[in-house]
């Protein structure tokens, strides 16, 4: 898969599970983060889209776990975004550090809600070089 951006990160003990590898929640929380920096990157600030009334929702996630993660692992999560209909798309994978191996992949759906409304946003669409597509 081709990607438009990637995040670094290192795990950190307190997210390891009594295995000693990484909780499965978490994975979520490192595909949130790279999304959050994603959207900075091409010019969108969550706080003042949301005081002016849009708000992008997750509306579902789909991961599929391949290798775990421990404790102190360096890897990182790299995304790319498509238009499902009304849908943002984040293809996001996470990789080890160094060997590249595939260790999560995951699938998240968002939406855009303008105004308490679901809508279709030109501002997102055009910040993500998102066009509509068919599913």
């Amino acid at each position: 898969m081709n990607y438009i951006f990637e995040e670094n990160f290192e795990v950190r003990d307190y997210e390891c599970d009594i295995q000693g590898i990484v909780n499965n929640a978490n994975y979520q929380h490192y595909m949130e983060h790279a999304r959050h920096q994603f959207i900075k990157t091409v010019g969108l600030d969550f706080v003042d889209l949301h005081n002016r009334g849009i708000d992008t929702v997750v509306s579902k996630i789909e991961i599929a776990y391949k290798r775990p993660l421990k404790g102190g692992d360096s890897f990182v999560c790299k995304l790319n975004i498509k238009k499902e209909g009304i849908k943002y798309v984040f293809l996001q994978d996470i990789y080890r550090i160094p060997d590249m191996s595939l260790c999560t992949r995951g699938k998240v759906e968002a939406v855009a809600v303008i105004n308490g409304r679901l809508s279709v946003s030109e501002e997102l669409d055009k910040a993500f070089g998102c066009s509509e597509q068919s599913e």
